[in-house]
This record gives structure tokens, sequence and C-alpha cells, in this order.
């Protein structure tokens, strides 16, 4: 950079401070003196604070900014996550007898010259092995509470993929610590007026400290209320909700038992009108209910959550999190961009939020102009994260269409006119072959054509290859390949430490 760039970060919390210390870290903010990261936050608003899991990739991102894993184990009270398990989504309960599926986060077994889905498909209903558990070990190292590592193995690294859950106030902690440390300047104060130049563009922002801010690059982290994204320039937002219903959640925290199991996963609960998280942390579980306002009251929903937690209202503390599922038209206009919940936001199930900003600001540092208009990459950046919010919410609906369950909140859910273009025309294809690395653009994508077979077939879609068992003669051989696979479960789930252990001995190595 031959001139002086200054980038203004408005708001804190997790995107705020993930955005100052990955741009600090990409741009090598300590050595150029031309370069200036400020961060502007508000004492007076508190971070949402519902993003308390996430994706594997969260562990390159915490890598690359220095942070030690441990360190970060024990400054967010973390624990391990291998993935989801899906309570009762397929169908209600019934007479007792309830459904559950795993989502792990490590791909299915790979053999390069054989496919196993095929034959896992042409296998007996009635007696084959859940898909997941077939095709992968984290299944059932999930299901027996073992950790993904062991306390000897380096930081971020481990036999099985895996990301966290974590108290997202102290994550946003750390990486504040982390971001000025890498030369990010912290500033308080709450916007009080955004002025615009003649070109529409943002000039200066003013708060409420009599302070005045100028940038090249403003960055809008300042959550749903988009100070600067939708308040100042306007940018229009567009609506999920045809596709995705829920737009509320109740959230609290319940404490931990010592003697109690603490998951390597998150559980994602279904009831009447949407669907209960469950999340362990270190010393308590996050726990909340995610719903439908036109399916259900919040008193209802109070309800759900009370009776899942098994205590009362009073004694839960329960926070009420309203949402409006959609994402801004265009999240990079003029000077500006938006990172986080001003950029958008779909709902909690799967933890997409951090994978967003992630995916953002990483096309910020890469994109962001040594000279010139800051404008100049808006177009490509607009265009990959529109595809990228597009495609989760065809991932997100996947799980909500397939559902047989008989309330009026799931009866909706599979109206036809609620169902994204492509994903229909996906679901046709996928009843006579499995989903394929064709199907999608890397890119774009957050998720890979392995994780909507998890999905899918975790869920029982009725995928026929019938018509061409003859193509797949290998059956002995892919037989043997199952096998091999639950060999390796057993040996990893006698092999690897029980998840509290794990957790307890990084704590206890202070």
């Amino acid at each position: 950079m031959t001139n002086k760039r200054r980038i203004l970060i408005v708001g804190g919390g997790t995107a705020g401070w993930l955005t100052a210390a990955y741009l600090a870290k990409a741009l090598k903010l300590s050595e150029r003196s031309q370069l200036e990261v400020t961060l502007l936050e508000s004492p007076d608003i508190s971070t949402v604070g519902v993003g308390e899991g996430t994706f594997p990739t969260i562990r390159n991102t915490l890598q690359y900014l220095g942070i030690d894993e441990a360190r970060f184990i024990r400054a967010t009270a973390a624990t391990l996550k291998q993935g989801i398990r899906f309570v009762d989504w397929a169908h209600a309960p019934e007479a007792g007898r309830r459904h559950a599926f795993f989502h792990p986060f490590e791909a299915p077994y790979f053999a390069e010259d054989l496919n196993l889905v095929p034959y896992w498909l042409l296998q007996d209903e009635a007696v084959r092995a859940p898909f997941a558990e077939a095709m992968t070990l984290q299944a059932r190292v999930a299901a027996a509470h073992r950790a993904p590592k062991r306390a000897g193995e380096a930081g971020y690294a481990a036999p099985l993929n895996y990301a966290y859950h974590f108290d997202a106030h102290k994550l946003a902690r750390l990486l504040a610590d982390r971001a000025r440390e890498l030369g990010v300047r912290h500033e308080a104060g709450t916007v009080s007026a955004v002025q615009l130049d003649g070109q529409a563009a943002i000039a200066h922002i003013d708060t409420d400290r009599q302070q005045r801010f100028e940038a090249d690059l403003f960055i809008d982290c300042s959550g749903f209320r988009a100070e600067l994204i939708g308040r100042a320039l306007g940018s229009p937002f567009k609506s999920a909700r045809g596709q995705l219903f829920a737009d509320r959640a109740l959230a609290c925290k319940v404490p931990l038992g010592d003697e109690a199991v603490m998951e390597s996963c998150t559980i994602a609960t279904a009831h009447e009108a949407g669907w209960l998280w469950e999340i362990g942390l270190n010393g308590a579980r996050g726990v909340g209910c995610v719903y439908s306002s036109s399916h259900i009251s919040d008193d209802r929903a109070a309800e759900l959550l009370q009776a899942y937690c098994g205590a009362r209202a009073e004694d839960l503390g329960l926070r009420s999190i309203p949402f409006a599922p959609g994402y801004r038209e265009q999240q990079w206009v003029k000077n500006c961009v938006a990172i986080g919940l001003s950029a958008g936001f779909l709902e909690p199930l799967e933890a997409t939020g951090l994978v967003l900003i992630e995916a953002a600001v990483g096309m910020v540092a890469e994109m962001l102009p040594h000279s010139g208009p800051m404008h100049a990459p808006a177009r490509r950046f607009n265009e990959l994260m529109t595809a990228r919010f597009d495609n989760i919410i065809n991932f997100l609906k996947l799980h909500y269409a397939l559902s047989r369950r008989p309330e009026p909140f799931w009866r909706d859910n599979i109206a036809p006119a609620t169902l994204p273009e492509r994903l229909a025309g996906l679901l046709e294809e996928w009843r006579l072959r499995p989903p394929g690395r064709f199907d999608f653009v890397l890119d774009t994508e957050t998720f890979a054509f392995f994780n909507y077979q998890y999905i899918l077939y975790g869920m029982g879609y009725p995928t026929d290859l019938s018509a061409g068992r003859d193509d797949f003669p290998r059956v002995d051989e892919a037989a043997k390949v199952f096998a091999k696979i639950q060999r390796y479960a057993e040996r990893a789930v006698a092999d690897l430490p029980s998840h509290r252990a794990l957790i307890q001995q990084i704590n206890a190595a202070r």
C-alpha cells in the first residue's frame, strides 16, 4: 500500500473482533505504518451470543491467528464438537418410539475404486446400519462420549474432524485480546450519526462521545441493527421467511453436574413448531428453543423449553432472541462491507453464523484494494456471499422438507411453494442417485455433497437404485469394507479418552 489506508470496524462481539484480528494478521498490520485498523465498540450494547457452536473451519482460523488451542479451550469454557445428533426430526415420537440420526463432521470412508454409498442404499433397510454409522467411525465415537483426539496430540490436530462449543462472550474477549496484540486500536463509543458524501458513500461516523471517525473502508459488525449497511446505506434485506419459518429463539444456561455426560456433539431435538438445541460447555449446558412465531406463542415456546430442561422459567433466566431469517442483497456497498449479523442470519441450525463471518473476512482480506476505490471488489464479493447464503438456505430447508411430522409447522415446511427451486430439482434427481460432488460449486458452498447424504439418509430419503443393481456387483467386497469401518470404530472407542476426561485434563494443565 502506497497511501495510508484506514479501516474502521463498527461493533465488537465475535464478528467485530474476529474481523479485526483476521485483518490485522492477514494485512501484516504491525509491520505497516501506512495501515490503520480501528474497532469502535459500544459499551451499551451486548452481543447476541447464540452462536455457541461452530464448524471445523474455526480450527484453521484460530490457528492462523496464533491462538493456542488449549488457551482457547480454557478461556472460553469450550468443549469439542464432532457433529449434530438430530432427534425426532423424521417423525414425532410414537408409542415411546423415537427417531434419531447423526450428522458427523468426518467425511464418509473413501475407497478410491469403490463407492460405498450405492452398496449401502441397496442393502435391506430393515437390517442395515444407520448411514453415518455405516460410513464413518465418528458416529460410534460420539455416541460413546469419546473425544476426537488424545491429550498428547498437537493443537488443532486429531484423528477425527471436530469443531467446538464455546461461550461466545468469552470468545469475543479472547479475540479482542489477540486483535490488540496484533495492532488493532480499540475505541469505545456508540454511533450517533452516519454522514454520507456526495457519492452516497460514508464520509464519517460520529459517536455519543463527540468523536468523529473517518475511514477508507467501514466494516459493519453492528449485529441485527445494521447501523451502516442497513440504516445509513439502505441496502435491501432479502427475507428467507418463505423457506425458513423460524424467527424466534429462547435461550438459557443450566448447570452441568459433575456426573453428567459431556456430549461431544450438539443435540437438536424437534418439537411441534421448530427445534431445541443443547450444547455442552465446560460446567454448563447451553439450551435453546427455536420456533416460528406464526405457529406457536412465546409462552408455548417457554413451556417447551422448561419441559426439556426440567426446570421452572424463573430458574432458567430465559433470554428472548427475535430474528428475521434472510440477508442483505448487497453486503458491500460503496466503502462499506457488512460482516456477521448485519449481513444476514438464517437460523442457529447447523451453526452457520460463524462460518459466514470466516468466509466474508477471508474475502475482504484477499480482495482489499491497495489503491483506488474501495468498492472495486463489491460486485464479486456480493455475488459470492449471496450464493453462499442461498446455498445454506437450501441445506437448512432440506432438514425440514424431509420430515414426516404431522404438526402444521412441519406440514407447511413440505409445501412445494416453500422449497427453493434448486433444492426441489436436486431432490428429484436424488430419487435416482445419491448426491455427488458435481452437484455443488465448492467456492460458494459451506456444505459438501456428503453433508447432504448424511441428512438425506439419516431421515430416510428413498434413493432407488434397484434398477441398476447389476451395476454394483462388488457386494462381498463392500461388505468387508463396512465390517472394517466397524472394527476401526470399536478400536477408536477403546483408544480415545472420554470427552469429559480430555476437557478436564486440558483445563488442569495451566
